[in-house]
């Protein structure tokens, strides 16, 4: 899938994680991005893994750990939505999932091993989509939005906090 979800295909909330997505087929780019991220990861260290940068922020196992959690709840909404289903679908509460999960107990290949599963399986999902599943629409947490704006939004969120990682933990991306 090469064309970039129209603004009537999402909502306005997630505009700024679709720019960020550049222009090329979106299963690709997720291919890349996890080749890089898992390499990211498995070059960390425990210390760096728990480094905060601020009181009451995230560790980066956190941050990774963040970045799983979104990929299964956006792909279960991707996968809804591409089979046709019109139940309107709920929002999520980033905190609370993270407050409910030790990510700190992790070691950075399980995280590795964690976020290369999701991602595979999100790859997977994608592929299989017909040329009208990917354009399919649905409701999520009262908005509307496509299939084909779901897959730019788990490529865009991830390369926000790609940025953050890089510019407030000094992860080298």
């Amino acid at each position: 899938m090469n064309k970039r979800p129209s603004k009537e295909e999402y909502a306005a909330f997630y505009e700024g994680y679709i720019n960020l997505v550049p222009e090329g087929n979106v299963i690709e780019l997720l291919q890349k991005q996890a080749e890089r991220v898992e390499s990211v990861i498995r070059a960390l260290s425990d210390e760096q893994a728990n480094y905060r940068y601020g009181e009451g922020k995230w560790s980066v196992k956190e941050v990774f750990g963040h970045l799983i959690d979104n990929e299964r709840i956006m792909s279960g909404r991707l996968l809804r939505i591409a089979r046709g289903d019109k139940t309107s679908l709920p929002g999520y509460d980033q905190d609370t999932l993270m407050e409910g999960h030790p990510f700190e107990a992790y070691s950075v290949v399980d995280l590795a091993e964690e976020y290369a599963a999701v991602r595979y399986s999100t790859i997977v999902l994608l592929r299989r989509l017909s040329p009208e599943a990917w354009m399919r629409m649905g409701q999520v947490n009262d908005n509307t939005a496509s299939t084909r704006s779901i897959a730019y939004v788990i490529t865009g969120h991830e390369l926000h906090h790609l940025s953050v990682l890089r510019d407030r933990y000094d992860v080298q991306i």
